[in-house]
């Protein structure tokens, strides 16, 4: 671990300011204390990095920490903030001092993952010593220190509430957004869903030491910082002070790029930032929001219509950490059912706020992702998959079993040129790289070509190739990506999920199975053959049929036993399974989602 000179004065005063340790004795805590450093961590400084021994906890006195791990695709995630009073580096006490390799000495525990400064930061560091001396005295700090244990653990991919941003610094590119406008609309949004908000310019915040913006913590939900980029001192402590950086922007305009000064702000430099698209009416955009998202180095993208609204809503329940995400399987035919979901979802004012799945999964999600009402969704789907056989265009395999005009054709009907970016609420779809064999998260590009290669089934439609990559059915490698969408926010998940039940294969059809040219003399071009379920159904089995269910707050599973994955035709009495399963879901659930509300 790295040593840090700490001040070796007494530091009693300061550890009383701890409530986890309000109740240890005074005398026990001044013992302890001779085991303690008091050290302060700049922002953006590594306090200790995954893998290094773990010889002490941490308790944060001000500022605020950022762990984070790593994931897959080599990509750094972000586990959580660890705020003033909190500690870190607990596993220790459990893990530190057992003889780990046999050799018969005590060992220091690895630690499972990376933890930053936030932001400028003091802490205070109690050797193992120190900290049994403070157990010794008081029992019950065991007891607490378990409990906290458990809930950062939790389930994997469990939604953790310390997790959320609580400041915010909303940066505008332009002198002519009124950011106050904004931020105030924000804050009585977030005060409709019961959360204290603070708004803060920088004739109030200016010049302000670090323990005003911790007091400002302490008392709000939410904090609002807001600002204008440029080489100015309020607006280098915005984004020093902020947990996410939000940088506004007319869609009406061109970013310049890089779009902010290369001040320092570990927000930015972890990559906590996105991008919110003012839409001002009548206006023609004039840049993609993949521009805004590169000049930025953002992760994500929100649309701003109006000033209040329903998007100003969606923003709020995003800061308040109870956004939604929709996130659905593949399953060929049986992801009917997630029209039925999206019906009941919005019948019982269940508000969607980020959404995503694999193969047909992404493409019903891309419908709810556009803001298509129900009869839309209803229409649309009918025309491109049910009225008639979309798999039709049968071809001696050489690369699959269908040429997939007619799907190509269907998407550039019904989705156009759009690009991802510009879509209403959030999206991803997942495809499987066969090059790699790693998956691909797509959230950014045109829609139709990324829902084209979600729903590539190998050996049925011919793959996708991208430059060098050659792209299938995102269902082969995750078919419910929940985790995907634990990753893009940290509310609440809803999962629908359409492939736990056995595809019902029609096992005569395999006992003496029929020629190519014999089926199509029987069956026609209309109907698939056996081989296509086949197929459909080993890209969609999954050897962990539990996967994702840990990770949802809400779990949706259609009655589809009577549905097989290539059952085009059989579309009503899906949707209804859906609809019905949907409801069932949001009765037995424990949770409360606050409602959407309809834009004034």
């Amino acid at each position: 671990m790295r040593i840090f000179k700490g001040m070796r004065l007494d530091i009693t005063p300061s550890i009383r300011t701890i409530a986890f340790l309000k109740d240890v004795p005074a005398r026990a805590m001044r013992a302890a204390g001779k085991e303690a450093n008091w050290f302060s961590l700049p922002a953006g400084a590594t306090l200790f990095l995954k893998g290094e021994a773990a010889d002490r906890i941490y308790f944060v006195l001000s500022g605020s920490l950022g762990a984070f791990r790593d994931g897959p695709n080599g990509r750094t995630e972000f586990v959580g903030h660890i705020r003033p009073g909190e500690p870190v580096g607990e596993m220790a006490l459990f893990l530190g001092g057992i003889d780990l390799d046999g050799d018969g000495t005590p060992d220091d525990a690895p630690h499972t993952s990376s933890v930053y400064a936030l932001r400028d930061s003091e802490i205070v560091g109690f050797s193992r010593e120190g900290w049994t001396k403070l157990v010794k005295a008081e029992p019950e700090l065991l007891e607490h220190m378990i409990r906290i244990i458990l809930r950062r653990l939790g389930r994997q991919g469990q939604r953790n509430v310390s997790a959320a941003p609580k400041v915010f610094a909303m940066v505008a590119t332009s002198p002519t957004i009124d950011m106050k406008l904004r931020a105030r609309a924000l804050k009585a949004s977030l005060e409709r869903l019961g959360r204290r908000a603070v708004v803060v310019d920088e004739t109030e915040g200016a010049e302000k030491p670090a323990s005003y913006f911790d007091d400002l913590e302490l008392r709000h939900d939410v904090v609002i910082l807001v600002s204008t980029i440029g080489d100015n001192a309020w607006y280098k402590l915005s984004i020093r002070q902020a947990d996410r950086i939000w940088v506004v922007g007319r869609a009406d305009a061109r970013p310049s790029n890089p779009l902010m000064p290369d001040d320092h702000s570990p927000a930015r430099a972890l990559k906590l930032v996105d991008v919110v698209l003012l839409h001002p009416g009548g206006a023609r955009q004039a840049s993609r929001p993949v521009e805004w998202l590169e000049a930025a180095g953002a992760t994500r993208v929100f649309h701003w219509l109006g000033v209040e609204g329903a998007t100003c809503e969606r923003l709020a329940r995003v800061m308040a950490g109870i956004s939604v995400g929709l996130v659905m399987s593949g399953g060929g035919a049986r992801a009917y059912s997630h029209v039925g979901v999206v019906k009941a979802m919005r019948e019982r004012g269940v508000p969607i706020d980020f959404v995503g799945g694999a193969s047909m999964g992404a493409v019903i999600a891309a419908c709810v992702a556009l803001g298509w009402n129900d009869a839309e969704i209803d229409m649309r789907i009918r025309k491109a998959f049910v009225e008639s056989n979309p798999l039709g265009d049968y071809t001696l395999p050489v690369v699959g079993l269908v040429k997939g005009l007619r799907v190509d054709a269907r998407l550039k009907e019904h989705f156009g040129d759009v690009e991802i970016g510009d879509l209403e609420i959030p999206f991803f779809a997942t495809s499987t790289n066969l090059m790699t064999g790693s998956q691909r998260i797509h959230r950014t590009g045109r829609l139709r070509e990324t829902l084209r290669a979600s729903i590539s089934l190998p050996g049925i439609l011919p793959p996708v190739v991208d430059g060098h990559d050659l792209l299938v059915d995102g269902a082969v490698l995750n078919n419910f990506p929940v985790d995907v969408m634990r990753d893009l926010h940290r509310g609440y998940v809803v999962g629908s999920d359409v492939t736990r039940q056995p595809e019902g294969l029609k096992i005569e059809e395999f006992e003496k199975p029929a020629g190519f040219f014999r089926w199509v003399t029987r069956h026609g071009f209309s109907n698939p053959p056996p081989i296509a379920g086949v197929l459909m159904r080993v890209a969609t089995i999954r050897a962990d049929r539990q996967f994702g269910r840990d990770m949802t707050d809400v779990l949706i599973l259609p009655q589809l036993a009577e549905t097989q994955l290539r059952d085009w035709d059989v579309y009503d009495q899906t949707v209804q399974a859906g609809y019905e399963a949907t409801l069932a879901a949001l009765d037995a659930s424990a949770i409360e989602i606050a409602p959407a509300t309809a834009a004034r």
